[in-house]
């Protein structure tokens, strides 16, 4: 497993240069059986990072620019008519592939980004009474722009909470952005992008994923972070339970990509804002004091208590100390 994420993550960290921990985010979110949000201004490689990803594995990939026309047949599919067999017959939509890249998720009418609540959560499409299984691995790499809110839509709660994780990339330091115009300028490096896995080899990591173990403790420890998000004075809507389903997947993710079969706390830590910030709803009074979900999620690893280690997870060791 440690191979091949490493060969995923060299392709991928050769378009988005100098950001490791965001292509680690997703590739966590990957082997986790999740959906990424890339959230950030124009130009830092939101799209770039999601057809690099997808590229990087041979399997199936579609793109859907979302825009305020498009319908949810658009995503979906439709039936069409044949008058030579006198039946109707379904014609996929984009969303039938393993990776569906959709820029600019925001620019679509809640009613055509509904289209993918279905397939997101249960891995089926359902048109005109017909239910459609949708190949694995499946997986929606979306991007949005928060800055520009002429001609958007916010995402809904339902369609937010459906995202395992969101990333933000940021702007390269100096040297990173001069290693990319050294890499940019010169060649296509779309042109040289070949894939260095395939869709069987990713099955076989998601079942590897699955088989981490996590004791009970750590996996009351999850509970007891997700939970307190619900009783912060600055938080008018906590995560849900789906959260603490997808906190506990993607730190199984996160300790494989580690090298190791058991999670520990630490796993929890490094995958907590990402999972759970985009899940929060501040109060009128949080947003007016400029508080940031990331930062609350923060201050709950450092106040909710670290479990201690215990002898049935393969020999693992961690402190009693509070978190990071």
């Amino acid at each position: 497993m440690h191979a091949t994420a490493q060969r995923i993550a060299q392709n991928v960290e050769r378009v988005l240069v100098g950001k490791p921990e965001v292509v680690r985010i997703a590739l966590v979110t990957l082997l986790a059986e999740g959906h990424l949000l890339v959230e950030d201004v124009p130009g830092v490689g939101k799209t770039s990072l999601a057809k690099a990803l997808a590229r990087s594995i041979d399997c199936s990939v579609s793109r859907i620019q979302f825009t305020p026309d498009l319908l949810p047949s658009d995503v979906t599919g439709v039936s069409i008519f044949n008058r030579q067999t006198n039946e109707f017959e379904f014609r996929p939509g984009p969303v039938f592939a393993n990776i569906v890249v959709g820029d600019e998720i925001n620019r679509a009418s809640p009613k055509t980004q509904s289209s993918l609540l279905e397939c997101m959560e249960e891995h089926q499409v359902t048109v005109d009474g017909n239910t459609y299984r949708l190949d694995s691995p499946f997986m929606v790499i979306a991007t949005q722009n928060p800055i520009e809110m002429e001609g958007t839509y916010a995402l809904p709660e339902a369609q937010r909470d459906r995202f395992t994780a969101r990333v933000s990339i940021g702007y390269p330091d100096p040297q990173a952005e001069l290693a990319m115009v050294d890499e940019h300028a010169g060649h296509d490096v779309w042109a040289t992008l070949r894939p260095v896995s395939d869709a069987d080899q990713v099955r076989g990591l998601i079942e590897s994923v699955r088989s981490v173990q996590i004791a009970q403790e750590v996996r009351r420890y999850a509970v007891e972070l997700v939970s307190a998000t619900r009783r912060l004075s600055e938080i008018r809507i906590g995560a849900s339970p789906r959260s603490t389903l997808h906190l506990v997947r993607a730190a199984r993710a996160q300790a494989a990509l580690s090298g190791r079969d058991f999670v520990v706390p630490d796993d929890l830590h490094v995958v907590a804002v990402p999972v759970l910030a985009h899940r929060l709803v501040l109060t009128p009074e949080a947003q007016a004091s400029r508080r940031s979900p990331a930062e609350l999620i923060r201050g709950l690893l450092q106040r909710v208590p670290v479990p201690q280690a215990t002898p049935d997870v393969g020999g693992a060791q961690w402190t009693g100390n509070r978190g990071r």
